[in-house]
């Protein structure tokens, strides 16, 4: 299989077309890590990364790497081999490490430690998978956050991190960018990600193929009820309240004043609460999450610009395209342009 690089799809003339993947992803494969949650989270970013089932690295684009940089064995004894040199500060969207056995979970090195350190001081969320978890413990970032293991490693696992709010009833956590996963096949955990990165028709597209009733993983998603396995969940429940406020209006220019009143606080409370749980300004952050939705939009539907800009709170097309730019350092006709060209090169075998 020929790998596509970042920035590059197909053509005629092997020519290089600029096509930067809507979702990086790079695994840490640790010895005797466990098969199925990683061959189910990389088995769906292969049906999101390109437009047929060629499995080219396209609009996702995954690495495997060990931590000595040598083959490695999981624990269901299939062999391994990385595909590149371990190096991941600035290069991944996210950054999987696989556990497995806790022989090989329980004690890791201190370089490691300081790597995932590291990835989280720079913003870089970190999915530990199956008994990763042990190792984000040792490193201290699971201390005062929420995280999920499996039932049978809860007790070893409280009694070793006790500042960590550990959980078993969920299949995937994420607090501030600190995701657990405690094994099964992580397909729902790949599904919001892909949805979130992607648009909802490439999460869509895994689902099917990957045979997974849909209606079970819309089951275990996040609403009202249980917003614990969202993407960027915070602690402080006006914040929580606050967002779930914007995402119900996103179509609605409305104003920092409404979604204060909507939570029962004024606009400087609030803003000192977004700063304190997202490090962003509610109007920052607000704005994002319409940006992000207008992302989805160009990529899901045949929507006008225009359309798309009234459709995300924007006073005018004029005014959606700035922030666009500023955001994705594009416009949202060319980010459109850019991807159909792209799809059409796949469509037509090239």
């Amino acid at each position: 299989m020929k790998t596509i690089s970042t920035y590059e799809t197909p053509t005629d003339e092997n020519t290089e077309v600029a096509v930067k993947p809507d979702l990086r992803v790079g695994f840490i494969l640790m010895n005797q890590f466990t098969l199925v949650p990683v061959a189910g989270l990389v088995d769906s970013l292969r049906f999101a990364a390109d437009k047929s089932f060629r499995s080219q690295q396209i609009f996702c684009k995954w690495d495997w790497m060990t931590c000595n940089d040598q083959p490695i064995t999981a624990s269901c004894g299939m062999p391994i081999s990385p595909t590149k040199p371990l190096s991941v500060i600035g290069e991944y969207d996210y950054v999987v490490l696989a556990g497995g056995l806790l022989s090989e979970t329980r004690d890791p090195p201190d370089w490691l430690l300081d790597l995932l350190r590291e990835l989280h001081a720079a913003k870089t969320p970190i999915i530990a998978l199956c008994s990763g978890s042990f190792v984000l413990g040792k490193a201290g970032l699971l201390d005062g956050r929420r995280c999920t293991v499996h039932f049978t490693i809860r007790e070893e696992f409280t009694q070793r991190f006790p500042k960590a709010e550990v959980l078993v009833d969920k299949s995937y956590v994420d607090d501030d960018g600190i995701i657990t996963c405690p094994g099964g096949t992580a397909i729902d955990l790949a599904a919001n990600l892909i949805s979130h990165h992607c648009g909802t028709i490439r999460a869509q597209k895994g689902l099917e193929y990957l045979l997974v009733d849909d209606e079970e993983i819309q089951r275990q998603t996040p609403n009202e009820k249980s917003r614990v396995t969202e993407l960027h969940v915070y602690k402080n429940d006006m914040v929580e309240r606050a967002i779930s406020y914007m995402r119900s209006h996103m179509d609605a220019p409305g104003s920092l004043r409404s979604v204060a009143e909507s939570v029962g606080t004024n606009e400087r409370q609030l803003h000192r609460a977004f700063m304190s749980s997202t490090n962003e300004s509610p109007a920052h952050y607000w704005r994002k999450l319409r940006l992000d939705h207008a992302k989805k939009l160009l990529m899901n539907t045949n929507q006008h610009v225009t359309q798309i800009a009234y459709a995300t709170g924007f006073s005018d097309a004029s005014h959606f395209i700035l922030w666009f730019r500023k955001q994705f350092g594009e416009t949202p006709c060319s980010f459109r342009k850019r991807r159909h060209d792209a799809e059409k090169l796949i469509n037509t075998g090239h």
